[in-house]
């Protein structure tokens, strides 16, 4: 997206009233735009890939299909495990499962929903979309389980390869997707935003 296309695209969002306008992640080549347009970074995000030729063993078996009736369940797992920045709405988390051709939700728990994940293929790329855990249930293999299972779906969907990305701030996370095998690519991504308040 060019620089011009970027400011008339914003000016188009504050005369509607919007007053901050949040990037998604994007890639040095799309941030350099945006940064010129008068965007700043807000937050910057590893980016890992997985060959999914080697994939960890599926040692969970509580896993299950998400269900209509666990959206709550699955939207207040998500407040708990990310801060207000990060945490998915129920539009925002329909987004997450739209946001490839096919998609996956698998839950933990039974009563009560205490880890989710949203995995994601378009041609031959998966992605792992949306993972959380409750702060409590933390520390028990459920994140593990839920990623392992998403990368073996996504492999027998025919993906050759998973991508995701996490907080720079979230060590747990990196360490997770290192220890099942997903790798640092070259580049980060970055997080834009303008607060458009300021320049009425």
């Amino acid at each position: 997206m060019s620089v011009a296309a970027i400011r008339l695209t914003t000016d188009a969002l504050r005369e509607r009233g919007v007053e901050r306008v949040v990037t998604s992640a994007l890639t040095p080549a799309e941030e350099s735009s945006f940064k010129e347009a008068g965007y700043r970074e807000r937050e910057r995000l590893h980016l890992l890939r997985h060959d999914l030729e080697q994939l960890p063993r599926l040692e969970q078996t509580g896993l299950r299909r998400s269900r209509r009736t666990d959206r709550t369940g699955v939207l207040d797992t998500d407040a708990e495990a990310f801060d207000s920045f990060w945490r998915l709405d129920d539009v925002g988390l329909t987004e997450a499962i739209k946001a490839t051709p096919t998609a996956r939700v698998r839950v933990v728990g039974h009563a009560t929903v205490v880890g989710y994940a949203v995995s994601g293929r378009a041609g031959t790329a998966g992605y792992l979309q949306r993972l959380a855990v409750r702060p409590a249930a933390q520390g028990r293999g459920m994140g593990r389980a839920l990623v392992t299972d998403g990368l073996r779906w996504m492999r027998r969907r025919g993906a050759t390869h998973a991508l995701v990305n996490t907080q720079m701030a979230n060590e747990r996370a990196l360490q997770l997707y290192l220890a099942v095998g997903f790798r640092p690519e070259p580049h980060d991504l970055a997080v834009l935003e303008v607060d458009l308040a300021d320049k009425a």
